[in-house]
């Protein structure tokens, strides 16, 4: 998407919004106040809050705290990404079907998926028993690994399309996108900094006493203390988790509770906010029609797989290669940091260079930050100065995509000016290439711990 068409596009978009609002003697539709899209904002922290603890910890949790063989870890995180994946079109468009409520037609979605969400996202780090055996624990947290993505998309994908629905033009959306996705950064740092502040210190402990056990010979090493501190470490380890997953799922109630008083729907000018009248496919196959869509689609793509592999792999990175086990919580927190600071940087980048080049510039320094931490071990000087590098490529990927979708869909929908309320569709195939190819990701990763003999 090149700058001149890019300005093309927003011009012929504005054109007819403008030409739609001042049709006749329609008053002109307001912009967005200020309340509205901090309220917008807060409502999608519960997703990056509990996506980003899962990308960080969810490996390492059923490796080193279940136990789980890396085999059935690996098919547990693929199955589950893909999963995730499939239901966000076919719930976009269930939402799109749906009618409009007193409430709204997207916000019922959210609010009445969230109890679920919570209790789902609980269950998935609760330890039903001390030792299970290898069927039941798959069975078990594949099960409410599968609900919670399900909730989750129940609630993600409604609230990504609520984007359209917020009143003002294009320029109002991309204000809203930019605090929406200042708010998901800063999510993502608090998510990361609760787990891992939790966590983090019962994870150090067990690396001690694992290397303690390994490093101690002779006759004097019993062998019994040593199992003893090790099951109490490891109970102490499942008693974070939950405690963890508490507080987040606490956070997610109130996050939602203020997108539910504080936002409601606005009629766009192009869009009706009413049910669709096409099938699944036929929607399905005008939107993957839509050439701009579908180039703007894979270049997100590309860069998700990138950064949720790097995500995914970075706790046992830490821990197990670059000797880094104690300080992975705070690296973590300094890389979510720089990536909250980035964001206005990049909105004004943005505003002044152009989407396309802001986005070639965010991603690309995150190439030799990788090459960086993957050469230099045990040196935190250098690994601190790295993550604060990646967080702010990271920034890029959290805003320039999401603010280049709407461009998107309101071109779609000046050169379809029967098509209405696919909005849902749009967004949810938006987000499943993403998910798909971080279940790839994360898989391939995890089975490389099989290849290479992984030993808990």
């Amino acid at each position: 998407m090149a700058n001149n068409s890019s300005s093309v596009l927003e011009k012929q978009t504005d054109d007819k919004i403008c030409a739609t609002e001042n049709d006749g003697n329609q008053p002109k539709i307001p912009g967005i106040p200020l309340s509205r899209k901090l309220c917008y904002a807060i409502g999608g922290m519960p997703y990056q809050m509990t996506a980003n603890a899962k990308g960080f910890f969810m490996q390492i949790f059923l490796l080193d705290v279940v136990k789980m063989g890396a085999f059935s870890a690996s098919i547990i995180l693929f199955l589950g990404r893909a999963w995730d994946a499939i239901t966000d079109p076919l719930i976009g468009y269930a939402v799109s079907k749906s009618g409009r409520t007193r409430i709204g037609k997207l916000i019922p979605w959210i609010v009445f998926t969230m109890p679920l969400g919570v209790l789902s996202y609980v269950m998935l780090w609760y330890t039903p028993q001390d030792t299970m055996s290898s069927g039941f624990s798959f069975g078990w947290y594949f099960t409410w690994c599968s609900l919670f993505d399900t909730f989750m998309s129940c609630y993600h994908v409604p609230y990504s399309s609520l984007n359209m629905f917020l009143g003002g033009n294009q320029k109002d959306r991309d204000s809203a996108t930019g605090y929406r996705m200042g708010m998901e950064v800063f999510a993502t740092l608090a998510g990361a900094a609760i787990q891992g502040q939790i966590v983090g210190v019962h994870h150090a402990k067990r690396t001690q006493v694992c290397s303690l056990q390994n490093d101690t010979e002779g006759p004097s090493w019993n062998h019994t203390d040593s199992l003893d501190e090790m099951s109490v470490t490891l109970q102490n380890t499942r008693k974070a988790y939950l405690t963890g997953a508490l507080v987040l799922g606490m956070l997610y109630f109130l996050c939602c509770l203020v997108l539910f008083l504080g936002v409601k729907e606005q009629l766009a000018p192009l869009s009706k906010l009413d049910r669709i009248n096409v099938s699944y496919l036929t929607g399905m196959k005008m939107v993957v029609g839509h050439t701009p869509y579908v180039r703007l689609v894979f270049g997100f793509l590309f860069a998700s797989v990138a950064f949720q592999m790097a995500q995914g792999n970075f706790a046992l990175f830490c821990t197990h290669a670059a000797n880094m086990g104690a300080y992975f919580q705070h690296l973590v927190l300094v890389l979510l940091t720089s990536a909250t600071i980035s964001i206005p940087m990049w909105q004004a980048m943005l505003v002044k260079k152009g989407k396309k080049t802001t986005i070639f510039i965010g991603l690309s320094v995150y190439i030799p930050a990788l090459i960086v931490i993957s050469l230099v071990k045990s040196n935190l000087p250098i690994f601190i100065i790295m993550s604060m590098v990646a967080g702010t490529s990271l920034a890029a990927l959290f805003l320039l995509p999401w603010s280049m979708l709407p461009d998107v869909v309101d071109d779609f929908k000046v050169k379809n000016p029967s098509c209405h309320d696919l909005e849902p569709l749009f967004y949810s195939c938006y987000v499943f290439f993403n998910k798909f190819g971080g279940g790839m990701s994360v898989g391939v990763s995890t089975l490389f711990c099989r290849i290479q003999a992984w030993c808990l």
